[in-house]
C-alpha cells in the first residue's frame, strides 16, 4: 500500500519504522526538521506532494490537539478512496468529523506510548480498534497489531471513551493527587521514587492530552469513585479501626489479584 503518515513525532516515527519495509511510506510534517531521522520513506514538506503520492491509507499521528485540524488541511489532496485513520487516545470530535469527511475511515488506539512502553516488546500491551470503521481498514490495523503481539479489543466510540475514562483517568488523577501533596525528600524510599518517576512521565505528557482525558464525559464518575474510597479510608484511619483496615486491605488485594496485566 501507499501509506501517508501525518506527523513525525514519536508515534509517527514508530509507525514509519514499522511500515516502511512492507509498504511505500511517505511522511509529512509542517516542521521538516522533525523528519531528519526518518528512514526508508519519502519526506514531504508540502501538501502538493501528497496529491502526487496518491496515498491509499492516511495515518494521522500528529499531537491530539491538532488531529482534526491536520485532517482538514490534508483532505483536499487525498484521493476519494483513501482510507483516513487516527491513533488518538481521546476520540473527542472524531466520530462527528468522520461522518462528514466523505472518506472511508478507521480509528484505533494503541494503548501504549513512548513514555512508559518498551516499543520493542509490546506483548503485554493493548490496542483498541473502533468497530464503526471501514472493514478493510479494521483488517489492516488488526493484522498490524497482531504482528506486534498486542492484545486487540474492538469497541464502539462510546465504549472506547468509557474504557479510557477508567484506564487513563484513574491513574492520571491518582498521580495528580500524589504530585499535589508531595514534598521534596532528602532520603526517599523505593516506593516514593517509583511513584515520582511515574508522576514525571505522566506530567511530561502534552497539557491538551491530559485535559481532554480528564474532560472525557465519563471521567467525573471515575474520579467520584476515587473520592469515595479516600473518604472511606480516611474514616478507617481516623477511627484506627484495625478490623476495618484488614477488610479494606483484603478488598483491594482481591481487586489487584483479579486485574489482568495483558
Amino acid at each position: 500500500m501507499r501509506i501517508l503518515i501525518l506527523g513525525a513525532g514519536k508515534m509517527g516515527s514508530f509507525f514509519t519504522d514499522l511500515l516502511s519495509f512492507e509498504h511505500e511510506v511517505a511522511v509529512y510534517d509542517q516542521e521538516p526538521q522533525r523528519m531528519r531521522f526518518t528512514y526508508n520513506c519519502a519526506r514531504f514538506s508540502s501538501l502538493e506532494e501528497v496529491k502526487q503520492f496518491e496515498p491509499q491509507l492516511l495515518i494521522n499521528a500528529v499531537t491530539m490537539k491538532y488531529t482534526i485540524e491536520a485532517f482538514r488541511a490534508v483532505m483536499p489532496f487525498l484521493p476519494q478512496q483513501c482510507i483516513v485513520s487516527d491513533i488518538a487516545s481521546v476520540k473527542t470530535g472524531l466520530r462527528e468529523f468522520y461522518k462528514g469527511c466523505n472518506h472511508p475511515f478507521v480509528s484505533s488506539h494503541p494503548m501504549f506510548g513512548p513514555t512508559f512502553a518498551n516499543l520493542n516488546q509490546l506483548s503485554n500491551e493493548n490496542a483498541i480498534i473502533i468497530a464503526e470503521g471501514d472493514y478493510m481498514g479494521r483488517i489492516f490495523f488488526r493484522d498490524l497489531y497482531n504482528k506486534l503481539g498486542l492484545n486487540i479489543h474492538e469497541y464502539t466510540f462510546e465504549e472506547h471513551d468509557r474504557t479510557v475514562a477508567y484506564s487513563l483517568s484513574i491513574p492520571f488523577v491518582s498521580t495528580f493527587v500524589f504530585a499535589a501533596v508531595m514534598k521534596p525528600q532528602d532520603a526517599p524510599g523505593t516506593t516514593f521514587k517509583r511513584h515520582l518517576n511515574i508522576a514525571r512521565g505522566v506530567l511530561g505528557e502534552d497539557d491538551f492530552l491530559l485535559r481532554e482525558i480528564l474532560f472525557n464525559p465519563y471521567t467525573a464518575e471515575q474520579v467520584g469513585h476515587i473520592r469515595d474510597e479516600l473518604n472511606a479510608l480516611l474514616d478507617i484511619i481516623n477511627d484506627k479501626d484495625a478490623e476495618a483496615m484488614k477488610q479494606y486491605l483484603t478488598k483491594i488485594r482481591t481487586n489487584i489479584h483479579g486485574q489482568k496485566t495483558s
